[in-house]
């Protein structure tokens, strides 16, 4: 059976994505003022993104248990919603009806944005891209009901 070429190129790119997501992984304390600190600490959130940093954390009552990690996000004309948001649903398959593009690890947080495995070399369409080991860990830990605050 032969691989599509789209999908043979996504996995090449998710490779080198994932290697590009070494970041070390800070201990954040409160009132430090680093890239490291989440803008979200004094939130009751489960995910927090902050899109000037480009980079995004996974919390929980305020305090950091993954993160920072690389992120990308919308494009112009795409730009990523700021504001606080729910997760819908989960979907660790999801292709683009839209752009006809894999989406794995997908975690929809605001109707078609969503947290999942992409390009950190390129901007979306509007969706948080996540490295591939980043992803697998926004997938697993977050749930439906959830919250997510994405700042600027």
């Amino acid at each position: 059976m032969k691989t599509p070429t789209r999908y043979v190129r996504h996995l090449i790119v998710s490779a080198a994505a994932a290697t590009a997501l070494a970041v070390p992984m800070a201990v954040v304390t409160a009132g430090s003022a680093s890239a490291a600190t989440p803008p979200c600490t004094n939130d009751t959130v489960s995910a927090c993104v902050d899109l000037s940093a480009k980079r995004a954390w996974l919390m929980q009552d305020g305090e950091v248990t993954y993160g920072p990690v690389k992120i990308t996000s919308g494009r112009a004309g795409y730009e990523t919603d700021r504001g606080r948001f729910t997760v819908d649903y989960k979907d660790i398959d999801h292709v683009s009806s839209i752009y006809d593009a894999p989406m794995p690890y997908s975690v929809f947080y605001n109707g078609g944005e969503a947290f999942h495995e992409g390009s950190l070399g390129e901007k979306s369409h509007g969706c948080v891209h996540l490295g591939h080991k980043a992803a697998k860990r926004f997938y697993r830990e977050l749930h439906k009901g959830d919250l997510v605050a994405v700042r600027a």
